[in-house]
């Protein structure tokens, strides 16, 4: 019975370190930019393609993927994943096959917005995209590896905000529009929101591996202090935005994501020197860019 109870155990830890390292919630990063950037494109032209949304969001979702697993492959090289128990890479202990599986859902996410560029018969929209995944190598890969300067949530609100949602945009109208471009800042800010979040609780692996994330050089305390205002800026521009007329009265529905916000700020604000009770802010901050980011393209549908 005791043994029974032990491999019951230890399968269970086992399985939630697999959960962890898939990162299913994570994935609505992929999916956001395609919702709020096709509901744009609806409310401006009542043009919805379902056949190019779906393509996008499957190759959104592959994407992710493949950044996902090169930067746990990336980062093995650099050792700062050797406490990080639920990466892809510790848990295999096969990086070559992490790095393949990455570069084949990364092709295959490819050949679907190549799809709909061949349908279309106009390349900007792989361009784009392109585009998006050089900043994410960039970000993650070598020689570059500009997260390691803490350049990451620059990258990441470009490529999941202005560039990822004008290629969403031109998928669905072939154009381009300003009040999309102001969209994609919310999404974006909203976007960067999580990875500034994921930092506050791997300082100490960070400044062993050399890596001089935001909170690394702004430190803990100084770095909460931020969140407030960088999570109220998305509330902010959203309200500025309705008042100059550029964005429908409905997109305040975001504003209903709002106790999420205050959980992540206040959670933050406690334990920002506790890297042990901060470590799932992130997963916090994934709720508020959720929520947020749903009701803000249903704001634009209304």
């Amino acid at each position: 019975m005791t043994t029974n109870l032990i491999l019951y155990t230890q399968k269970n830890a086992k399985n939630k370190l697999w959960m962890a390292a898939i990162k299913p919630p994570m994935y609505s990063v992929a999916i956001m930019p395609i919702w709020v950037g096709t509901a744009v494109a609806y409310a401006e032209t009542k043009i919805w393609n379902w056949t190019v949304f779906s393509v996008f969001l499957a190759a959104a979702i592959l994407i992710l993927a493949w950044e996902n697993l090169s930067n746990d492959v990336f980062d093995s090289e650099t050792g700062i994943d050797q406490n990080k128990h639920h990466s892809l890479v510790n848990l295999t202990g096969n990086k070559l096959l992490i790095f393949w599986l990455g570069n084949i859902f990364l092709c295959i996410g490819l050949l679907g917005i190549l799809a709909i560029a061949w349908w279309q018969h106009d390349w900007t929209v792989i361009g784009l995209i392109l585009v998006c995944c050089a900043l994410g190598y960039f970000y993650q890969g070598p020689p570059f590896r500009l997260g390691y300067q803490g350049l990451g949530e620059i990258l990441c609100f470009f490529a999941f905000g202005p560039i990822g949602m004008a290629a969403v945009y031109y998928s669905q109208t072939q154009s381009w529009s300003t009040q999309n471009l102001a969209a994609s800042a919310i999404v974006g800010i909203a976007t960067t929101l999580i990875l500034y979040c994921s930092h506050f609780h791997q300082v100490k692996d960070d400044l062993a591996a050399g890596k001089r994330s935001p909170i690394v050089r702004l430190g803990t305390q100084r770095g909460a202090q931020l969140l407030i205002w960088f999570t109220a800026s998305i509330y902010a521009l959203t309200l500025v935005f309705v008042l100059a007329a550029v964005f429908p009265a409905w997109t305040l529905l975001s504003w209903m994501s709002l106790p999420f916000a205050i959980k992540l700020c206040r959670h933050v604000q406690q334990n920002h020197h506790n890297p042990e009770q901060v470590s799932n802010c992130k997963f916090i901050a994934v709720a508020v860019h959720f929520w947020c980011c749903l009701l803000f393209g249903v704001g634009f549908l209304l």
